[in-house]
């Protein structure tokens, strides 16, 4: 069973979606995001298998959690570093965000 402590082992932010490109060479359909996580942790690459229920244009400026101290993952060519956060639903995966506007870099707490 997970503890509270591993819980908070997670540095989970809150980033801003600023660019979205197609990722042919992913083995699953997917975007390759830039998330701006503020001054302190900058912009940040992610791999998103979020095709089903998005369009670039409806991720760019969008807020959304990500956990940014797990260690980098090769993806073919593209390098993630940081995981986006989503719920698997009935049509695909469904971002998770802030219910209201915050600041980049903000720390789930």
């Amino acid at each position: 069973m997970a503890t509270i402590e591993d819980f908070m082992a997670l540095d989970i932010r809150v980033g801003v979606v600023r660019s979205v490109r197609v990722f042919p060479q992913a083995r699953q359909p997917a975007y390759q995001l830039q998330v701006d996580f503020g001054p302190d942790i900058g912009i940040k690459p992610s791999s998103a298998q979020i095709t089903e229920l998005y369009q670039p244009e409806d991720l760019e400026g969008r807020q959304v959690l990500a956990v940014v101290n797990f260690p980098p993952r090769q993806i073919g060519s593209f390098r993630s570093d940081v995981l986006v956060l989503g719920v698997y639903s009935d049509g695909g995966v469904v971002l998770i965000g802030p219910e209201r506007p915050v600041m980049p870099g903000d720390r789930l707490g």
